[in-house]
């Protein structure tokens, strides 16, 4: 899907045709739109195609006056469970326009689509990209707070019942932990180079913002870290207590066994065609199989086996 967009007194419209200052956004462009904008703009194929690639890390590069950004923005997926990941979005600054491409539909592209970010301007392309990347670490912020809420009820649940929807759920988290912290220090060594101002041209006004989008993108490394220990603790002591339990349980079954096989040998040898069996009537075999039986469990009550 291809969008254009300019800033107009101040209010992000949609433009019908590509020209000077408008904002251009990719959303899983199909071969034709990916054409279009190589034609128009003149856009240096790979860098469209980098922004396509999945596994692409962020990093920023130049070429011929073309400026490629990629950044991993945070993406949740809602399939049986909640499912965090990350992935590319392409940010290219040509001599006029800016070009956004991304394999999904993402909140922080469609905030700047709905005008919700007043201060963004399409002829100002590096505050446009700034501004950007404010929304992506904003995010991650977001997502993280969510991500310490479900585990936090995932706890909960699992205090009343140690399931495997819950343990799979908390691995979840904790993968996608690691997606978003891997991701936010490849974010940050990529604003570090931004940093410097030989890429990407920095204006006065534009420092304290980006000092801003490195302030957010430490904050969460620092809660993807935490929440990251916190979560791995969580995980091992879990695994600990249901191995005690399993313990447990195998404990009380064998006492069980011990005590159920006592009548079954008693029962057996009266059950045989044994001469000279002492008090060969009915009754004795249950009464000494109940008494074996209860001195048994008394022993074992005594050692905390039953």
């Amino acid at each position: 899907m291809l969008s254009i967009f300019k800033t107009i007194d101040g209010k992000m419209c949609k433009m019908p045709e590509m020209g000077p200052g408008c904002w251009i956004n990719l959303t899983y462009p199909t071969e034709d739109e990916l054409k279009l904008v190589m034609e128009k703009l003149k856009v240096e194929p790979s860098f469209l195609r980098a922004a396509l690639d999945e596994e692409e890390t962020s990093r920023i590069d130049t070429e011929d006056g073309q400026t490629l950004v990629i950044i991993d923005v945070p993406s949740v997926e809602k399939e049986d469970a909640v499912i965090y990941s990350t992935l590319p979005l392409g940010i290219i600054l040509t001599e006029q326009n800016i070009v956004t491409i991304c394999l999904k539909e993402t909140p922080i592209i469609r905030d700047f689509e709905e005008g919700m970010v007043k201060t963004a301007k399409t002829s100002q392309k590096t505050s446009f990209i700034l501004l950007v990347l404010l929304r992506v670490a904003g995010r991650y912020l977001q997502y993280l707070k969510q991500i310490d809420k479900i585990s936090s009820y995932m706890e909960r649940q699992l205090y009343q019942s140690q399931r495997n929807k819950e343990l799979i759920q908390l691995l979840d988290l904790e993968k996608s932990l690691v997606y978003f912290s891997t991701s936010l220090k490849a974010n940050e060594v990529t604003l570090e180079k931004i940093l410097r101002g030989r890429i990407v041209t920095l204006y006065e006004e534009d420092q304290d913002l980006l000092e801003d989008v490195l302030t957010e993108v430490h904050q969460a490394i620092e809660m993807a870290n935490i929440y990251s220990s916190i979560l791995s603790g969580m995980m091992d002591a879990y695994a600990s207590v249901i191995s005690n339990n399993l313990n447990v349980i195998m404990k009380v079954l064998t006492s069980i066994t011990i005590m159920i096989t006592i009548p079954n040998i008693i029962f057996s040898f009266y059950g045989m065609n044994v001469g000279n069996l002492p008090f060969p009537t009915a009754w004795f075999p249950a009464v000494l199989s109940v008494g074996i039986v209860v001195i048994v469990g008394i022993i074992l009550k005594r050692k905390d086996l039953f």
